[in-house]
């Protein structure tokens, strides 16, 4: 018989940004342990959680544990009889220790040899019995950003419990009854508060809220139907998405009756929405207002004060204007609205207050004037501090400007935008408003009388901070930078560039999930305004990777002085990200990797990388194209032959024509001195990359019939080299283009 299985456990506050990772987890954790234990369920694992609790529920699981059928293996045959058949004390000793007798041992047959076996039959055991075990493992299997100790343990042999916060009750049941669990504390800080967590068939309700009785108060359940209604009783909303969904619906009506709507900004550039529901267990939507004085405060200042520092969403007009009105989403009922929302007035006011003295003290001394305060703010022990990295960005932005994106009469708004772009960091704003750093810069600029190259190069270099396509509408928009495309582009490639070459330079890398410096973030920046250049700018340059690195490691050691290890760590690290975005784009893994390669990575063109991605679709279709790239593979192999001193000597051995004599071989040398000036002007001018390929495929048939004719490793050493350098022309030619080879598998 198969029966329900219930299981919440009931903790202090978790943080709203843990809690979309431990919903996962403690399905995925449950399910492992489940497995592990030889309890199959029948049904999949549902989770649920609310700031106070992790809840997770399988409909049937069966009442005993699969049966378990086990092949132990003894000693060798050979030693386990002696010469007159009898059993030896190795044989002896095996059917000893798993209780049985050597007549019933078994031979079994193993790659070593005929080993003596025995097949062990262990009936399962009941499914009350095993679930405290499945518990366990389950509470050992959470992964917390930063657990902490709190003076309890499992008797599992395993030591301390550590959690991401302390575990205030657990509610275990299976089949309606409760499975027998204890958290155990250890004796130093037991006491009359400080007690055993035991399994129950009580959940609690919320805190604060409650139609009768005492808030927060017990409640029994037998089954989930029976939990969930009886939490929504006690104003406990249990599903995260029911809880999203009333949010949503109560900010829409609240936002209409104001005459207004939800600003974009809590939406389009925010999480807002998405992390409210992680931080309360009744929504409930109210409305507050502020005085009318503050709308002259810059939009963007308002709307972070509301959205990032108090977790409330700004109101628009119908023209998208703020009005002085907010929402709020609490963890109570409607029936104190008014008390609430005169608090929220109260403590977003004196925020306001706050952020109006910052303004008008800040606009006193203009952002050249604050460079010099950057030298108290340190970028990178190793690097310096922030003016020194405002040196370098107006250097290399002037560069940039002038030479990468050959636009001359950028250069200067792109030093002085570059020159200015840290300027905020000294600023008062962005020491209370962090999130405002570079756009508060640019506000700075403009109130200043900067020209717009300038101002909104400075607002908008730390984007973009996405790494999806233009279409997406993901600032900043062409629209949106106006006449600054260009100095945008040279400041924001400029900083990242800074960043990465210096970070690297300063031996910092990324690894694993530790970036404390945001270099990930970063590269997918610098490869966005690469690949999308044409698109944000109208500019139709094609830098190269190399090419930009090197001018920006001049400023720390240039990069053929850079320590190898760290040039080819900063060369690996940027060529996963660049395949990270161009995957994340949508496009097929192993035509990612075919058109990065390794080898020729640094002196690619990202926007080029990005043209070959959307023409290699078309051949990957093709069956022709296919037996191309698996005869490719083969090319790859036979040319790696070709010894590195003959590879050296290339240029004083005779023409391949006055060399090769089948015609096999000659046919693919002359489809090679046909083809190859026409691909090379197609990379070259960047243009119709669709054609490169095009060329490429023709290459089959002479490659086919070249394999089938000539036999390459022949003993006359001169024509053997003379074959192998063939391979090596055609190799180096597609490679030019992309691996081909990558886009088959192993086995074709």
């Amino acid at each position: 018989m198969e029966r329900e299985l219930l299981l919440e456990i009931g903790t202090e506050e978790l943080p709203a940004s843990w809690l979309p990772s431990l919903t996962r987890q403690i399905r995925d954790g449950l399910d492992v342990a489940l497995k592990a234990h030889r309890l199959l369920p029948d049904a999949p694992v549902e989770s649920y959680s609310t700031p106070r609790r992790l809840t997770a529920r399988i409909d049937k699981i069966a009442e005993r544990q699969t049966d378990l059928d086990e092949l132990l293996t003894g000693p060798p045959v050979a030693a386990a009889f002696g010469p007159d058949g009898q059993p030896t004390p190795a044989a002896i000793g095996f059917a000893k220790k798993n209780g049985t007798e050597v007549a019933h041992l078994e031979k079994v047959d193993t790659p070593k040899g005929v080993y003596l076996g025995y097949r062990k039959h262990q009936r399962g055991k009941a499914a009350v019995d095993v679930l405290p075990g499945v518990l366990a493992a389950t509470l050992r299997s959470f992964n917390f950003p930063k657990a902490m100790h709190w003076d309890a343990h499992l008797e599992d042999g395993k030591g301390d419990l550590l959690f991401g916060r302390p575990i205030r009750w657990i509610l275990f049941l299976y089949g309606g009854r409760v499975v027998p669990f204890t958290i155990r504390r250890t004796e130093l800080a037991e006491s009359a508060l400080v007690q055993e967590v035991v399994s129950a068939a009580f959940t609690y309700g919320h805190r604060f809220l409650t139609t009768s009785g005492r808030a927060g108060r017990a409640v029994k359940v037998r089954s989930f139907e029976e939990y969930r209604d009886r939490l929504a009783e006690h104003f406990v909303v249990l599903d995260r998405q029911e809880r999203h969904d009333r949010i949503a619906r109560g900010l829409e009506a609240k936002a209409r009756s104001l005459g207004g709507r939800v600003a974009p900004a809590a939406s389009h550039h925010s999480t807002l929405l998405e992390e409210v529901p992680d931080l309360i267990e009744y929504p409930t939507v109210i409305a507050g207002t502020f005085a009318a004085e503050f709308l002259a405060l810059p939009e963007e200042i308002l709307t972070t004060t509301m959205i990032h520092h108090q977790h409330n969403f700004p109101v628009v007009d119908d023209r998208g204007h703020l009005k002085a009105a907010f929402l709020a989403v609490t963890n109570t009922d409607a029936a104190n609205e008014k008390i609430v929302s005169r608090n929220y007035e109260r403590v977003l006011t004196a925020r306001l207050r706050d952020a109006r003295f910052f303004w008008d003290a800040d606009r006193k001394i203009k952002l050249e004037d604050r460079l010099p305060r950057l030298a108290t703010i340190r970028f990178h022990k190793k690097l310096g501090t922030y003016q020194e990295k405002a040196d370098r960005l107006e250097k290399l932005a002037r560069w940039i400007a002038s030479d990468a994106l050959a636009s001359p009469d950028a250069a200067d708004a792109a030093a002085r935008a570059g020159q200015l772009a840290k300027a905020d960091l000294a600023t008062e704003m962005v020491g209370e408003l962090t999130e405002l750093q570079g756009v508060m810069g640019g506000i700075y600029a403009r109130e200043e009388g900067e020209p717009e190259e300038v101002w909104k190069a400075i607002y908008y270099h730390y984007l973009p901070d996405s790494v999806g396509p233009p279409s997406t509408e993901a600032p900043p928009t062409r629209q949106q930078l106006g006449a600054a495309a260009v100095t945008w582009a040279a400041v924001a490639l400029a900083d990242k560039l800074d960043t990465v070459a210096g970070m690297f330079y300063a031996g910092e890398k990324p690894t694993g999930s530790r970036d404390p410096f945001g270099l990930r973030r970063q590269a997918h920046g610098l490869f966005k305004i690469l690949v999308d250049l044409p698109a944000l700018t109208g500019l139709n340059v094609r830098p190269t990777l190399g090419e930009v690195l090197t001018r920006a490691g001049l400023a720390f050691a240039p990069l053929h002085q850079t320590p190898p290890d760290a040039r080819d760590a900063m060369l690996a690290f940027l060529l996963e990200r660049y395949r990270y975005v161009l995957e994340q784009r949508g496009f097929d893994v192993r035509n990612v990797r075919a058109v990065l390669q390794e080898a020729n990575f640094a002196n690619l063109n990202p926007a080029d990388a990005l043209a070959r991605l959307e023409a290699l679709p078309e051949f990957t279709e093709s069956a022709d194209f296919r037996k191309l790239a698996v005869a490719f593979k083969r090319v790859k192999n036979i040319a790696r032959e070709l010894s590195d001193a003959d590879q050296r000597a290339e240029e004083n051995d005779p023409p391949l024509k006055a060399l090769l004599k089948e015609p096999a071989e000659i046919a693919l040398l002359e489809e090679l001195e046909q083809r190859a000036p026409v691909i090379d002007s197609v990379l070259k001018s960047g243009e119709d990359l669709r054609r490169a390929f095009v060329e490429a495929a023709q290459f089959g048939p002479a490659v086919d019939r070249f394999f089938t004719e000539i036999f390459v490793m022949v003993e006359d050493p001169a024509l053997r080299k003379a074959r192998l350098r063939l391979m090596k022309v055609l190799e180096r030619l597609i490679l030019r283009i992309a691996d081909i080879s990558e886009i088959v598998s192993e086995t074709e």
